[in-house]
């Protein structure tokens, strides 16, 4: 029986929290992961814990050719856009515009070019996933997140946009939305004062924030040959959040 190709998979943001979690079930599920990230080193640490077969490169997503150059280096058949940056959680009156426009440039302008570039080869070959990392901010209204919120509704748009786009040429193009995350940046938030994490688990129908695994759980489903048939569509990995609709507490 004649073996079947290892799968090149491609994370951006892969030296932590979620993007960490994803390149580790994506290596589980057989595919050689390259982690990109802007600190280069620590995604070079990080594919050495992989296992020999995967790879770390420093990148900025939002530099045109140092994202032109990392897509050269690989055939990638998965692309995870997981790279970004926080925002501010300023009233809307206190934001700046810097600021605002930063979070723009990663999230959005980030997840544009890099999935430009890669789609290049997909199409090519004739086949290819791409899962782009969205958020409930992007599907509800969430104060004080206008940059955020702006930014992971715009990836939905784009992802469904490409999605269309690229169907016909064997380029599936899906993205999860998570809700809170229990990662380091978020317990960093809670121990500066700037979210309440009982309060976000009360609201949560199922009672407790997200592990970063389920999420990658996901994103290892859809860019996964079992989702054959799935494109354009946003997954939330929210417990529950966007169902939510009652007045109080969704959990007991």
């Amino acid at each position: 029986m004649r073996e079947a190709p290892l799968r090149e998979a491609l994370v951006t943001g892969g030296a932590e929290g979620i993007g960490l979690a994803i390149a580790e079930r994506l290596a589980a599920q057989g595919c050689r992961v390259t982690i990109a990230d802007l600190d280069g080193d620590k995604a070079r640490a990080r594919a050495a814990g992989l296992g020999p077969d995967h790879r770390g490169i420093g990148c900025d997503i939002t530099d045109e050719a140092q994202v032109q150059a990392l897509v050269r280096t690989a055939p990638f058949d998965i692309l995870v856009n997981n790279a970004g940056i926080g925002d501010s959680h300023l009233p809307t009156l206190e934001q700046d515009l810097a600021a605002f426009r930063q979070v723009l440039e990663v999230h959005l302008a980030g997840t544009f070019l890099m999935t430009r570039e890669v789609a290049r080869g997909m199409i090519a070959r004739g086949r290819g996933a791409v899962v782009n990392l969205s958020s409930i901010a992007g599907l509800t209204g969430l104060p004080k997140r206008n940059a955020y919120g702006a930014a992971k509704a715009g990836i939905v748009a784009m992802t469904r946009a490409m999605a269309c786009e690229w169907a016909g040429q064997g380029v599936r193009v899906n993205a999860v939305a998570p809700a809170f995350v229990e990662t380091a940046l978020v317990r960093k938030l809670a121990d500066a004062g700037r979210i309440d994490l009982p309060t976000i688990a009360r609201r949560t129908p199922l009672g407790r924030l997200i592990a970063a695994e389920e999420v990658a759980q996901a994103v290892g489903f859809l860019a996964s040959d079992a989702a054959s048939g799935i494109t354009g569509i946003v997954l939330p990995v929210d417990g529950g959040w966007t169902a939510f609709g009652d007045f109080g507490d969704a959990s007991g």
